[in-house]
């Protein structure tokens, strides 16, 4: 079962540093880990922050110690990764894997479409559609994200009703969450939520993910018979794995504010 991350309770006040490198704030997220027997540091793609895992009886002055030593290393790191691409005129975004190039039109009627660029402003290296928004430019970014939850939900639902009645399930509503670590998750009530972001991927990554959830609703588990089940609702489990592998980090790096 996949879960979602809850926030942190506002009264611990030890579970995030914030370090000074050449100018620069570094936040850093403490984790307890009751097998750990040193510190280790990782950066994450999606929260754009730094993680320290610290064995459990180690205090935080020896945290901060640690990470303080290896500030410069973070700050690379972080300085490394991809831009964040806003919804934004001139953004170029997947949809269904297939990239977009966002078009503003304030002067045209309706809210979000897609249509074929035309020949005059296609090249071999730009995309060959067009996601286009009307409506003026302070709405452009909101517009976008709420059409493609949209197209996310619309999506999901048709793939979780496809394999709910392929295993004679009753049916199932989703839910929608823009989690950090998990694409999707299956409670022990049955309720199934998903990262609104797998519209941005191919759609035999979406409906793996949609069938890796339902699986979940007769194993709570990954044992063998999950494993089993979901390869027979889903034929492209290996390839989605290795999709999301390689890709999948990167569907975060959408839709900040310009």
């Amino acid at each position: 079962m996949f879960g979602f991350p809850h926030k942190t309770p506002a009264t611990d006040r030890n579970s995030l540093l914030t370090l000074i490198h050449a100018g620069e704030t570094i936040v850093v997220t403490l984790r307890r880990a009751p097998t750990a027997r040193r510190f280790t540091l990782r950066v994450r793609f999606a929260a754009r922050d730094a993680v320290l895992t610290m064995p459990a009886r180690a205090s935080i002055q020896e945290a901060r110690a640690f990470a303080e030593r290896n500030a410069a290393w973070i700050a690379v790191r972080l300085n490394r990764l991809p831009e964040i691409i806003p919804f934004a005129h001139g953004s170029i975004l997947p949809l269904r894997g297939v990239d977009h190039l966002l078009q503003h039109h304030p002067e045209k009627r309706g809210v979000v479409w897609t249509e074929p660029l035309n020949e005059a402003q296609n090249d071999s290296l730009q995309p060959r559609m067009a996601l286009c928004v009307s409506g003026r430019a302070e709405h452009v970014s909101r517009r976008i994200h709420d059409h493609l939850k949209r197209e996310a939900r619309r999506d999901l639902e048709a793939a979780v009703a496809r394999h709910t009645l392929t295993l004679d399930l009753a049916p199932r509503s989703v839910g929608l969450r823009d989690p950090i670590s998990r694409w999707g998750s299956c409670s022990a009530a049955g309720s199934l939520n998903f990262s609104w972001r797998l519209i941005f991927a191919p759609p035999f990554v979406l409906d793996y993910l949609a069938a890796h959830e339902v699986a979940h609703l007769v194993h709570l588990d990954h044992s063998p018979k999950f494993w089993k089940l979901a390869h027979r609702l889903s034929p492209a489990v290996d390839r989605a794995e290795a999709w999301l592998a390689a890709h999948g980090a990167h569907l975060h790096k959408y839709g900040a504010s310009p």
